[in-house]
């Protein structure tokens, strides 16, 4: 399953880049297999991005332009953007 990934503000710098297409692996319907969630596309980004785990506490995540909560299933095409703590000033 191929997602966008969008990374924003401080998270680019860590990153690397503004954005990535990625492909989350999805299961082939066993039952022990699951759908891919926010919070797994996150463990995965953590694993392939030094520094980006620090982050995890206050990350925010929106999928197709709606803040997500980490439980949500992702779909094949969803865009996904990772951003820092929200600023005001």
């Amino acid at each position: 399953m191929s997602v966008r990934v969008l990374f924003f503000s401080q998270l680019r710098d860590v990153c690397g880049t503004d954005e990535i297409d990625f492909d989350l692996e999805i299961g082939t319907g066993t039952a022990s297999e699951k759908e891919q969630s926010v919070g797994d596309l996150l463990s995965t980004l953590y694993q392939r991005f030094d520094g980006l785990a620090k982050w995890d506490a206050r990350i925010l995540v929106a999928v197709n332009q709606e803040y997500a909560e980490r439980g949500q299933v992702l779909k094949p095409g969803d865009e996904i953007a990772v951003m820092p703590p929200v600023q005001g000033g």
